[in-house]
């Protein structure tokens, strides 16, 4: 526990001075202070707030507003024992935002101590600003704000409209103060109405996630934007002892390099969804594919949101949707490419329900006779940068810095690899418009580019004052900038 602390911890000073100290009472003491002062970790969970999908019972018969998914995954952490952290992501959802009220779980006791906590996944301050305050007049206090990087993350991608990550925690330092004093004055005002008395408001975190890659990375975040904390995510998959991947997904990680990673839409949510070419729900997808039997078996109806055929919701993904979407397609006698590119765009989805849970039963021996194994994962496209399968020890040393696990493997500087990603997304998006390019796209195209102009000459600015990095990698950072901005310059919009 102490050895993988970092030195600035007072804990792990505290480790190595009594490890100096003789064997008598006293390092005895120093011992049962230094246990008493470790803490556990805290059990937070994750909702994402638009999986909201509406119930009913055997006989067809809606079951309520308060028994849809959302709100049932919530109410089943409020009746938890657990004091911890519920994660609100994917969006906003005043119905679900709404039900918080209703527990008091959420308020403070007269100590001013929350038993549950509120964490918003957020992409830009505006969103952040806005969801708080939608929360805070209804008494309840956001107690973090962990900024995501738009496409340079895993699991779904939101992206934003061209805002980069680094203009958005900039913007974050700057107005934080401002929005503090703003959500305060909204929270003790809608406690006052339910009768309770606070002082200050709670303590308000913000943390940032998507794409760290070095110990350089991860202090220059905490220290120039002022964060609490930094989220690591998908190097994690490579390190067996702390995630649930199975062995033959975790060797095709750790031996996968850049084009394996990719942005698709294979989310049947419609959302963006970060892939991976070698995951065997992948191969699965192509093996039905060929044997003319796209789609899955939707045993679990989790995802189930099309009503495109049928009174009740069906998911994109399932064999029941694509055989009557490619039937209507089919109907309509489309030109060969059209039909082609329709015919891919449906065939695409593919079971997250079970995917995203295959590997964690097949690495614990728990999944059932028949059922589908087949894997599908989602990682950020950082991982393909991590190319073995590491240790906790070894990824929390090179996290801090005490290792390079990354030593003489060429990588992007952080913000220019998100960057370069929005190059790409616009890139594409202007290429799958070009037939039908109005007005209006053409707008939000042109203020999508002119936001990431913004954002490089926000980097150049940064890179130019950036503290304790050698010369020799400023100058590196700037001819990379200096390409993607000639990329980006020569995406031409109509």
């Amino acid at each position: 526990y102490f050895e993988l602390l970092p030195d600035s911890s007072q804990l792990k000073q505290g480790y190595d001075l009594m490890m100096d100290y003789p064997a008598d009472d006293r390092k005895l003491i120093f011992q049962n202070v230094l246990r008493n002062s470790m803490t556990k970790g805290a059990i937070d969970v994750n909702i994402m707030a638009k999986v909201d999908k509406m119930n009913f019972d055997s006989d067809g018969e809606y079951l309520g507003d308060e028994h849809t998914d959302a709100l049932e995954a919530l109410k089943g952490f409020v009746e938890s024992d657990l004091e911890s952290s519920v994660v609100l992501s994917a969006g906003m959802n005043p119905h679900l935002y709404s039900y918080l009220e209703t527990f008091p779980d959420f308020f403070p006791d007269a100590h001013g101590k929350l038993r549950k906590k509120v964490i918003l996944k957020v992409s830009d301050f505006r969103s952040a600003f806005i969801q708080a305050k939608f929360l805070a007049k209804k008494g309840i206090w956001v107690s973090e704000f962990r900024v995501e990087s738009g496409l340079n993350c895993g699991g779904h991608a939101f992206a934003t409209e061209g805002y980069l990550l680094g203009p958005i925690l900039e913007e974050f330092k700057q107005k934080k103060p401002e929005m503090i004093t703003e959500l305060t004055g909204l929270y003790q005002q809608a406690l006052e109405t339910k009768g309770i008395s606070l002082a200050s408001a709670p303590k308000q975190n913000l943390s940032v996630q998507g794409g760290i890659g070095t110990a350089s990375e991860n202090a220059f975040l905490l220290e120039y934007y002022e964060l609490d904390a930094t989220g690591w995510g998908s190097p994690f998959l490579l390190v067996p002892e702390v995630t649930n991947v199975d062995d033959a997904t975790l060797t095709e990680l750790a031996h996968a390099d850049e084009s394996d990673y990719y942005l698709s839409a294979s989310s049947p949510l419609g959302i963006l969804f970060n892939n991976f070419k070698r995951s065997s729900a992948e191969s699965q997808r192509l093996e039905r594919l060929a044997k003319g039997r796209p789609g899955s078996p939707c045993t679990k109806k989790y995802l189930v949101t099309n009503t495109e055929f049928t009174e009740q919701p069906i998911c994109t993904a399932s064999r029941e949707y694509q055989n009557l979407k490619i039937k209507q397609i089919q109907s309509l006698q489309l030109p060969e490419e059209e039909y082609r590119e329709q015919f891919d765009s449906i065939t695409q989805k593919i079971c997250l329900c079970e995917g995203l849970c295959s590997s964690t039963y097949l690495k614990n021996g728990i999944n059932k006779p028949k059922e589908n194994i087949a894997v599908a994962i989602c990682p950020g496209p950082n991982l393909a940068y991590f190319s073995k399968i590491y240790s906790l020890d070894e990824m929390v040393k090179h996290i801090y810095g005490k290792l390079d696990l990354l030593d003489k493997i060429k990588r992007p500087q952080l913000f220019i690899k998100e960057l370069n990603l929005y190059i790409d997304y616009l890139q594409t998006d202007l290429q799958n418009n070009l037939k039908d390019l109005n007005d209006k796209k053409r707008k939000q195209l042109t203020k999508f580019k002119a936001q990431l102009q913004e954002g490089i000459a926000y980097y150049k600015d940064l890179f130019a004052q950036w503290p304790e990095q050698p010369a020799h990698i400023i100058e590196q950072w700037f001819d990379e900038l200096t390409a993607s901005e000639s990329a980006l310059e020569a995406t031409l919009i109509g």
